[in-house]
C-alpha cells in the first residue's frame, strides 16, 4: 500500500508543480502580449480550471505524505532529514497557496467580474509572484524528494 501512496503523492506533486511551471514559463509569457480586457478573463478561466487540481494536491499530498511517514518510519520522530525537509516545505507551499487563493485570487475574481482591469492586473501580479515562489520551492522539494535518500 505504500507504493500506492507514493504513486499518488508523486503524481499529485507533478500535476501541481508542472501546472505552475506551465503557467509561469509559458502561459504568462504568451498572455502578456494580450490587452488587459482579454488577458484578465483568460487568466480567470485558467485559474477556474487549474485551482481544483491544486485543491486536490493540497488534500492528497499531506494525506499520502503522512500515510508514508507512519507506514515507512513509524512517525515523525524517525524520519530522515530529507523527509523532514519535504514535510516542512510542503506545508509552506500549502500556506502560500491558501493565501493566494483567499486573498489576491479572490480580489482578482471580483475585479474581473466588474471589468476593473487595473485592479485585476495588480492582483494578477501578486498571484504571479506567489506562484513563482511556490514553483521554485516546489522544484526544490522535488529535488529533495528524489535525491534525499542518497544523501
Amino acid at each position: 500500500m505504500t507504493s500506492v501512496a507514493l504513486a499518488i503523492h508523486l503524481l499529485t506533486a507533478v500535476v501541481w508543480v508542472g501546472g505552475m511551471f506551465f503557467a509561469i514559463m509559458v502561459l504568462r509569457l504568451a498572455a502578456g502580449e494580450l490587452d488587459p480586457p482579454v488577458r484578465a478573463p483568460l487568466w480567470s478561466r485558467v485559474f477556474q480550471k487549474f485551482f481544483p487540481w491544486v485543491w486536490m494536491a493540497v488534500i492528497l499530498l499531506p494525506l499520502t505524505g503522512y500515510w508514508m511517514i507512519f507506514s515507512i518510519w513509524g512517525g515523525l520522530s524517525n524520519m530522515p532529514l530529507h523527509a523532514h525537509l519535504m514535510h516542512g516545505i510542503g506545508w509552506i507551499m500549502i500556506a502560500i497557496y491558501l493565501h493566494l487563493y483567499f486573498a489576491p485570487y479572490k480580489r482578482f475574481r471580483a475585479a474581473v467580474e466588474l471589468q476593473d482591469f487595473p485592479t485585476a492586473g495588480a492582483n494578477l501580479n501578486q498571484i504571479r509572484i506567489l506562484v513563482t515562489v511556490n514553483l521554485l520551492i516546489g522544484l526544490g522539494n522535488a529535488v529533495i524528494g528524489s535525491t534525499g535518500r542518497y544523501w
